[in-house]
């Protein structure tokens, strides 16, 4: 019910654009531009941690883009899932010429926040823009869906502050696959790893390593399987990572 109170004031009181102020207006055209995914690319942290999957990122964390994921996570702005989630979609979408390679749904298994940290901000950032991206997927004609099946299994400390690693060591085994997760990803093309956001890439690649414990993705223990990848909404700008061409014959 919180979370429906707080969609329904954000749709129906006048606001403000919450990535540059401008008057009576949700996202305005400029920033939603800037989430438009035309800036998506490859991402990766430096130093990468030690099994972090390939990483795609919709834009660059800076500006509007840093201003619209902060009012989505730490003050409520709800409403701001759908271009978000829009945002996550450009980016899984382009991670699917890296190797999906036959029938199979794209599952999604967004990143889980502490529990303290749900009941502080009233909602789960990175499972509500999930939620989002997957729809706009399917609208797309991509079967996708969402597969919360990660938790914590142990207290972690507050991320803000660390530096990489110190991340790391907060993080290393503090994930795991709920029981029962194999079902929910049964016929899985992709799990994508989802966020909305990297920094050092730490709680990614332990998310990785959940999922590779777990049995759910393709490698030399499990055999033929998911391919497993990840993408977020944004990077830091010197994340990115060009791509080489082959030069033209």
């Amino acid at each position: 019910m919180r979370d429906a109170w707080q969609e329904l004031a954000g749709l129906v009181l006048p606001v403000d654009c919450a990535g540059c102020g401008a008057v009576r207006v949700l996202v305005c055209a400029e920033c939603r531009d800037a989430l438009s995914g035309a800036g998506e690319g490859p991402v990766r942290p430096s130093p990468r941690p030690a099994g972090l999957p390939v990483v795609r990122a919709a834009a660059v964390y800076e500006g509007a883009v840093r201003s619209l994921l902060l009012a989505h996570k730490e003050r409520g702005a709800l409403p701001l899932a759908g271009v978000l989630g829009a945002a996550l979609a450009a980016a899984v979408r382009a991670g699917g010429a890296g190797g999906a390679g036959g029938a199979g749904d794209v599952v999604l298994v967004p990143v889980p926040s502490a529990r303290r940290q749900v009941r502080v901000r009233g909602h789960d950032p990175a499972r509500r823009i999930a939620r989002a991206a997957a729809g706009r997927l399917r609208r797309a004609g991509v079967p996708a869906r969402v597969a919360p099946v990660l938790g914590l299994r142990r207290a972690v400390a507050d991320q803000a502050g660390l530096g990489a690693r110190q991340r790391r060591e907060n993080l290393t085994g503090a994930l795991a696959v709920r029981r029962g997760g194999w079902r929910v990803t049964a016929g899985a093309a992709r799990i994508v790893l989802v966020d909305d956001l990297i920094t050092t890439g730490a709680t990614l690649a332990e998310a990785a390593r959940a999922v590779r414990a777990a049995g759910l993705v393709a490698g030399p223990e499990v055999g033929p399987g998911a391919v497993l990848q990840a993408a977020v909404v944004a990077a830091p700008a010197d994340s990115f990572r060009r791509i080489e061409r082959a030069p033209r014959l």
